[in-house]
């Protein structure tokens, strides 16, 4: 006879429950001692490594300690590794990993045009994405005895996969898609709508077919990007008719999001979510790895770094990112509020290689952080050094005082000319407008100068920058913007800072 449903999510409660109490002490071990299970983590990476066509090239076998490590294996950009993972694309194995490579998870590009893809492995899926995943769950009950996120349903907004042309057999599409297509049966069970649905590459027909599917369902979790969720909120409750979403989904109590900062959607998902009705829980993802959580959700803006699950942790000093053999430090180095490029070595075969991200260490017992932005994504073009941690902040206090909700952003600067100093140009979709747009822009200016000093600098008496330009662009700007780019949906973000002008002029020549 069949289980009743019910029972069912009472045997999977009271199974994760047995589960989540052994997983919070190892938790609780790596917290107490960081740089012992980072030291184990590297010598398995590279045991196990050791006989890749990459171990022996770089004679894994000789490396007996972290210095060996760091000696005799350079840091590598994704164009570095692009060589290896090509020939892995082609079917090629053994090169980076020792176990057979199948999927690619695709990330956008951020730091180049190209899309890149990243090797990912039954070991890194499992050891790495879906144990993030589950120490996500543990940490909530933990916090949230109480809870009931295991006698409902969750949706998880995904991307979509698509055939490796270049060799039978193999895929590639958004982390998110690969994790979906290869959950395990329970969490299959747990998730809302089928695979099929949640994989759809028409961004826009998905939607729908969520909607559809979900709003008839008991869902108690959301996991996603925050600019792609409010996406299908707004829509669900248009297609509703209701302004609650408590209406449709009276059991949510949890979003778990990542991809982007929350601090400029918060406001927005307060309108669309009683505030005080749900909690949010940050989590720290990507193409690469699955490498923090929030682990204390009322201290926000701060996750806690995952130290034993099949990835080490290297941090590079913003002043060496440009160098050739850049100095960097392991987790007994690092210092508080500095900003760092991150450095992974990991068990889907990325060797000393930098994401891309750029995190600040929050606490150093336990090792906590939050992410400050990326290598590439900020503004210097007058030595200002404007990152997306100070821009988002900045957006929020904005919101704040002016009573308006950010729908999203980006920005970039104005060059000096003749008989004029430079500028930062912004381009914003409110979801609702500022009371007051003058204070608006004020507010966004004057917190900039008190986050970053440099840019204080630069804005005294409006030597080199003047005030910025803020632009109000219509709704809808930035999601037509990113369909034109084919970016819709899964892990595409739209870009906060460029040093360049390349993205506010192509959404200014949209717009006539």
């Amino acid at each position: 006879m069949l289980l009743s449903l019910g029972y069912r999510h009472t045997m999977i409660n009271s199974l994760f429950r047995l589960f989540t109490k052994k997983r919070l002490a190892q938790i609780e071990y790596f917290k107490d001692n960081g740089a012992e299970v980072q030291s184990r983590v590297l010598g398995d990476l590279i045991r196990i490594a050791k006989d890749t066509q990459w171990g022996v090239t770089y004679d894994y076998q000789g490396i007996h300690s972290i210095d060996d490590f760091k000696k005799r294996v350079p840091v590598s950009t994704y164009e570095n590794l692009f060589h290896y993972i090509d020939r892995m694309m082609r079917g090629e194995q053994n090169v980076l990993w020792p176990t057979p490579i199948k999927w690619f998870g695709k990330s956008a590009g951020t730091t180049s045009n190209r899309s890149k893809f990243i090797p990912v492995s039954d070991e890194s899926l499992n050891e790495n994405y879906f144990q993030g995943g589950k120490d996500a769950v543990a940490l909530y009950i933990q916090q949230n005895p109480e809870t009931n996120i295991l006698k409902g349903k969750n949706i998880q907004i995904g991307g979509s996969l698509q055939e490796n042309k270049l060799h039978p057999d193999t895929f590639y599409g958004d982390i998110s898609a690969v994790a979906i297509k290869n959950l395990p049966l329970l969490g299959r069970f747990l998730s809302t709508p089928s695979t099929d649905v949640r994989l759809m590459s028409d961004w826009e027909e998905k939607v729908e077919r969520i909607i559809d599917i979900t709003s008839k369902e008991d869902v108690v979790s959301i996991a996603g990007v925050p600019s792609w969720t409010a996406v299908l909120l707004k829509r669900l409750l248009e297609v509703e008719g209701t302004k609650d979403i408590f209406d449709i989904w009276p059991n949510l109590e949890l979003f778990m999001h990542g991809g982007v900062s929350f601090k400029p959607y918060r406001h927005l998902f307060d309108e669309l979510i009683s505030s005080g009705k749900i909690k949010y829980m940050e989590i720290y993802n990507g193409a690469e790895g699955f490498f923090a959580v929030q682990d204390d959700l009322h201290k926000k803006d701060e996750m806690l770094l995952l130290l034993d699950n099949g990835i080490f942790y290297e941090f590079i000093p913003m002043e060496e990112v440009e160098k050739d053999n850049p100095k960097t430090l392991t987790l007994d180095r690092v210092e508080l509020d500095k900003n760092y490029a991150l450095v992974i070595s990991t068990n889907g075969g990325l060797w000393r290689y930098m994401n891309g991200d750029t995190i600040q260490f929050t606490s150093l017992s336990p090792y906590r952080i939050k992410v400050s932005g990326r290598t590439k994504h900020f503004i210097n073009a007058f030595g200002e050094e404007v990152i997306i941690d100070n821009a988002e902040r900045a957006v929020s206090e904005a919101c704040s005082v002016a009573g308006a909700i950010v729908s999203d952003f980006t920005a970039a600067p104005v060059f000096m000319k003749a008989g004029k100093t430079g500028a930062h140009e912004w381009l914003i979709e409110f979801e609702r407008e500022p009371t007051d747009f003058d204070k608006f822009k004020e507010v966004l200016d004057t917190t900039l100068r008190d986050v970053n000093s440099d840019y204080d600098a630069k804005r005294y008496k409006d030597m080199l920058l003047r005030s910025p330009i803020v632009r109000s662009v219509p709704q809808g700007t930035f999601y037509k913007w990113m369909k034109k780019r084919g970016k819709l949906g899964g892990q595409n973000k739209v870009p906060r800072l460029s040093n360049t002008r390349e993205y506010i002029e192509d959404i200014l020549v949209m717009m006539q």
